[in-house]
């Protein structure tokens, strides 16, 4: 193959957290044979040399794992190739690995399964917006680094288990584990056979097509099985991992969903028992329940922006023990190294019920009932998307609105708050409310309605993922 001198990548491939694109469409090897270029490039030239590279269960994951170490060694770096597994056990070797400075996930995480993409972490921090813009100016100029690097495998799949485990209690619950046929799979087989209780697994063989059912935790309807058969074997409580296992979504004994706000407020009872008055930080989609929570537990909340680098980033500068997202992304840096990590997130559940106590259902059932939207996504278009947000902002602060800006506008009333934000990574507006009536959240999709009117919008047909 004749080296390529310079790249041009599909305008929609280069994203606010990570790249991703359509296989054969908008992602390809060229695309990845570039990002390995470009990233080894920048390491290069900060005086690093060795990358990990995994890849998720997609059928398109090993020929952009290749182009991409293509890439990387031509750069100059070391390519150091974990195989197979969850986003969560690369960025564990980015971590805990001394002569590692930088990794790549190839993983297309929730989407359907002709997409695929690329995560990545710099010499341990997110790598993300202006960077990956970075790596697309570079591959446009040419602007890369050559070399000769090597490539070795690495299986650290066992080491990344038994650091999982540790400081786990040594007590037995009856868990469901929902894998959805994606890259957690094999680690959670491995876990499961060191840990006391009783454990039932379903779709722990990894397939890149998802035949049982689309692997999103946040989407209820991809719960289905997972209630049934802990609802079948009147099991403690269920878990269930995005495709590639850094975002966690959970049921308790009765089967209802325990949201990733409602999981933050669990851990947060656990890790403030630890580190009183610490800070919690959880993104604007989050419930006030939540806040109201972490402050009546004597810890200290903060509301961040919305995204799973942004979030990481906030950790780092505060020095926050623990954070989370209504997605389902949750970092633990108490005990842990601060990175979102679904399977090490299901067993801090047990942690805390262990902890605390109390079986997952009772910390569920003690919640603050809050009457809520799901997530609604409007189509609007890509130019146009911030400035609507920055629209109703001037208007309600014309107004005197009780409203936070951090990320979009969310608005506190007397009958609760509703939220509306643009989205990093699609052409969407992204709406949620929450009150404590019914008749209070009517009032508060009628506020959205009328903001959306005001900037010559309206709530329409639902945009997907």
């Amino acid at each position: 193959m004749t080296k390529p001198t310079s790249h041009i990548f599909h305008p929609t491939s280069l994203r606010e957290y990570d790249i991703r694109g359509i296989i054969g469409q908008t992602l390809g090897p060229d695309d990845a044979y570039a990002i390995g270029r470009g990233f080894g490039t920048l390491l290069g030239r900060a005086g690093r040399k060795t990358v990990a590279v995994g890849y998720d269960g997609r059928l398109s994951s090993p020929m952009l794992e290749e182009a991409l170490v293509n890439g990387l060694n031509d750069s100059g770096m070391d390519a150091l190739r974990i195989g197979m597994g969850p986003t969560p056990m690369l960025y564990y070797t980015e971590s805990a690995l001394d002569h590692v400075d930088g990794g790549i996930e190839i993983t297309g995480s929730h989407n359907p399964p002709d997409y695929n993409g690329f995560k990545m972490v710099f010499q341990g921090r997110p790598f993300f917006g202006a960077d990956i813009q970075t790596l697309g100016s570079m591959a446009a100029a040419g602007d890369w680094d050559s070399g000769s690097g090597t490539s070795s495998a690495y299986d650290i799949m066992d080491q990344y288990v038994d650091r999982l485990l540790m400081g786990l209690p040594d007590c037995a619950f009856r868990i469901g584990w929902d894998a959805g046929n994606g890259a957690a799979g094999p680690v959670i087989e491995k876990l499961v056979k060191k840990m006391p209780g009783e454990h039932h697994l379903l779709f722990v063989d990894v397939d890149g097509q998802f035949p049982n059912h689309h692997p999103d935790p946040t989407d209820e309807t991809t719960l289905t099985a997972l209630k049934a058969l802990v609802a079948d074997k009147q099991l403690d409580f269920g878990v269930a991992f995005d495709g590639d296992g850094d975002r966690i979504g959970a049921i308790d004994s009765k089967g209802n969903v325990i949201w990733g706000d409602q999981l933050l407020q669990i851990y947060a009872e656990d890790v403030l028992k630890s580190l009183p008055g610490a800070q919690i930080i959880a993104d604007v989609k989050a419930s006030q329940a939540l806040y109201d929570r972490v402050a009546e537990l004597g810890g200290k909340p903060l509301m961040w922006k919305t995204g799973h680098s942004l979030i990481k980033s906030k950790m780092k500068e505060t020095g926050s023990p623990l954070a989370g997202e209504m997605s389902g992304h949750i970092f633990f840096k108490h005990d842990y190294y601060g990175f979102d990590d679904a399977i090490y997130a299901a067993l801090r559940l047990i942690r805390a019920s262990a902890n605390l106590g109390k079986n997952v259902t009772q910390m569920r059932a003690e919640m603050a009932e809050m009457i809520n939207t799901p997530e609604m996504r409007f189509q609007v278009d890509e130019a146009r998307k911030f400035t609507v947000i920055d629209e109703v902002l001037a208007r309600l602060k014309a107004e005197n609105a009780d409203v936070n800006d951090t990320d979009g506008a969310r608005v506190n009333t007397a009958d609760g708050w509703w939220l509306l934000r643009a989205s990093n990574t699609q052409d969407v507006l992204v709406a949620r409310a929450e009150a404590s009536s019914e008749d209070g959240l009517a009032r508060l999709m009628a506020q959205i309605d009328a903001q959306l009117a005001a900037s010559g919008l309206k709530r329409g047909a639902q945009a997907g993922h």
